[in-house]
């Protein structure tokens, strides 16, 4: 009996498990997996939404024209150089459809978002993965993996699911060093939270570059998650190249008047950022005060890294937490089975988080010790 098979690449690829939601049993769950805002999205967006609601019968307009408008207004770009998608996502495939094939390798870092992999296979190419030093992508690295088959080197700045980024100038020194053939695309999806005078989102880069492509979301700090609305920033050619493969209405009429929406209210955006300043440090320092190492992290979240010890490792620690309605996510697919990643949450939210921290690394460490002095 025969039947239609895949292509090899397709079926070695491990399908992306998002994190878990719920926390059976629990009175009240907080959901800290999924790197979602706290602060939920603008109230514009959700009146935006409610508007268009009698007219969802329509199509939406194909090129997304308004939205890529608005974003072009809001970050002084020309929207002919702009495509939208359905979440930044949609934009990462397009670009390995586009520029990898049997044959074609896509660079991508160690601990780097696993989308990478995902759309490299699914085009055909080979996935290479270079090295990171501290769990922060390296630019020679990088570099050292690059030869003429290197279709596409994607980097996470910053990157999930750890959290760091490479300062400005190592990323233009990549762009600078590699070669013309090769097409270097920055993902900014968290590029709102970034409050570090050494980093840049990758604009100046495009427009410095004929190979480079920046890519941005809706769905982190704008609160759009839901709704899945994208966007990348390049160079006329790729962005044409782009438009040729795209699906005709891949961004739904829902979605670009909400996100253009989110663009308009400021205030919402500030908050935001705001309420990131303010707790992403004090949880940094109150887990790390614990005795758990936590990565430096410039984005919404934090990789928090557990000890080996039976009682005392991340699986302990996730039951532990997730009995309690709180949720973080296990990032083991990373190769960071020792690490939980938080995203920074409501106050009520981060405080618990802290507290059941301490109960779980006050009680493990109680039982461990109980169980040497029998053993001793």
């Amino acid at each position: 009996m025969t039947r239609p098979t895949p292509r090899p690449s397709v079926l070695a690829i491990d399908a992306y498990v998002p994190g878990k939601s719920a926390a059976p049993g629990a009175a009240r769950v907080f959901k800290l997996s999924a790197n979602e805002t706290p602060l939920g999205p603008s109230p514009r967006a959700v009146e935006a939404l409610r508007d268009i609601a009698d007219h969802i019968a329509i199509y939406p307009e194909g090129s997304s024209r308004a939205l890529r408008e608005a974003i072009g207004e809001s970050y002084g770009l020309n929207p002919d150089r702009i495509i939208a998608g359905a979440g930044s996502d949609d934009i990462l495939e397009l670009l390995a459809l586009a520029y990898v094939g049997p044959g074609d390798e896509g660079v991508y870092s160690q601990y780097g978002f696993l989308e990478y992999k995902i759309v490299t296979l699914a085009a055909g190419g080979t996935p290479v993965v270079a090295p990171e030093t501290n769990y922060t992508a390296e630019v020679d690295a990088l570099l050292a993996c690059v030869n003429e088959r290197t279709k596409i080197v994607f980097l996470a700045n910053p990157n999930n699911p750890t959290g760091t980024f490479v300062p400005a100038s190592e990323v233009s020194r990549l762009a600078r060093s590699l070669p013309s053939h090769v097409l270097l695309v920055l993902d900014a999806a968290y590029a709102e939270y970034v409050l570090r005078e050494d980093y840049e989102a990758g604009v100046a880069l495009v427009d410095a570059h004929e190979n480079v492509v920046m890519t941005r979301t809706f769905s982190k700090i704008f609160g759009l998650a839901g709704l899945r609305v994208g966007w990348a920033y390049g160079p006329a050619h790729v962005i044409d190249a782009l438009n040729r493969i795209r699906s005709p209405f891949n961004v739904s009429s829902a979605g670009s008047v909400a996100a253009i929406a989110a663009l308009s209210d400021r205030v919402h955006l500030d908050a935001a950022i705001a309420h990131n300043a303010r707790w992403l440090p004090w949880l940094t320092q109150e887990i790390s005060a614990l005795g758990l190492n936590v990565l430096p992290s410039v984005a919404n979240f934090i990789a928090i890294r557990f000890p080996e010890t039976p009682g005392l490792t991340a699986a302990d620690a996730d039951r532990f937490l997730t009995s309690r309605g709180l949720v973080l996510r296990a990032i083991g697919a990373y190769g960071m089975g020792e690490f939980l990643r938080l995203t920074v949450g409501i106050e009520e939210a981060n405080e618990r988080v802290v507290e059941a921290l301490s109960e779980f690394m006050q009680s493990a460490r109680t039982r461990h010790n109980a169980q040497a002095d029998v053993h001793g």
